[in-house]
């Protein structure tokens, strides 16, 4: 794993944000909505790839355990040495420190709202399809590949019924929330992007396939997609 000792100062420097390093995947969905919102932000920390999939894995390899007791991605480790962990704690910490462009909407309802849809995908749809689910899935419980991934079909499917009530809910313009894209628009489009990996048409569910088309013309969200 390519981790590197010295801590760098991001490029952008109209900002005083004090981000050593991300620790990034390039496939994976939750390092994708940081991506996502470091572009908004207008910011460019260093990134230190960890591996999460197949035989050559580090991400649970000691060094990054050290770093990231939950070895998970993304993380973000800052100058002090401090790291955090989890994709919504990270956002609404660059939130805090870097205030345009907002992240969240005007009001506390709206917020909610956001935050809401939010949490949707990160607890109630992708813990389903992550690759240490699959893992226990095949080799513990023994299920084949195609069970798995239609166990994970079942769960992703259904999860993206409840978001897109959910947003038709709350939608007030553009975007999963309003005319501004922000955090639930964040969560949203990479759930998207895995639901599509698994062979769903977004056409199942208009509003979000709606909402997904116009993120998907942003550069912060085309740039910043896995390959």
């Amino acid at each position: 794993m390519n981790i590197s000792q010295t801590p760098v100062v991001p490029s952008n420097a109209s900002h005083a944000v004090p981000i050593a390093r991300v620790f990034d995947n390039d496939r994976s969905s939750a390092a994708y909505r940081l991506r996502i919102a470091l572009h908004l932000k207008r910011l460019d920390p260093k990134r230190d790839p960890v591996v999460i999939h197949g035989a050559a894995a580090t991400h649970r390899e000691p060094v990054y355990a050290g770093i990231n007791p939950q070895r998970l991605v993304p993380a973000i480790e800052l100058v002090d040495g401090t790291v955090l962990t989890q994709t919504l704690a990270i956002i609404e910490y660059l939130d805090e420190l870097v205030p345009a462009p907002p992240l969240l909407p005007k009001g506390a309802a709206a917020r909610a709202a956001a935050r809401s849809v939010a949490l949707a995908v990160a607890c109630d749809i992708h813990p389903f399809g992550t690759p240490r689910v699959g893992l226990y899935l095949g080799e513990t419980a023994g299920l084949a590949a195609d069970a798995v991934r239609d166990w994970t079909r079942h769960w992703v499917g259904e999860g993206l019924d409840s978001v897109e009530r959910l947003v038709a809910l709350h939608r007030k313009g553009r975007y999963a929330i309003d005319d501004a894209p922000g955090i639930a628009d964040i969560f949203l489009a990479p759930q998207a992007l895995v639901a599509e990996r698994l062979g769903f048409d977004l056409g199942q569910w208009p509003i979000l396939a709606k909402v997904v088309a116009s993120l998907r013309r942003l550069p912060a969200f085309s740039e910043t997609a896995p390959a």
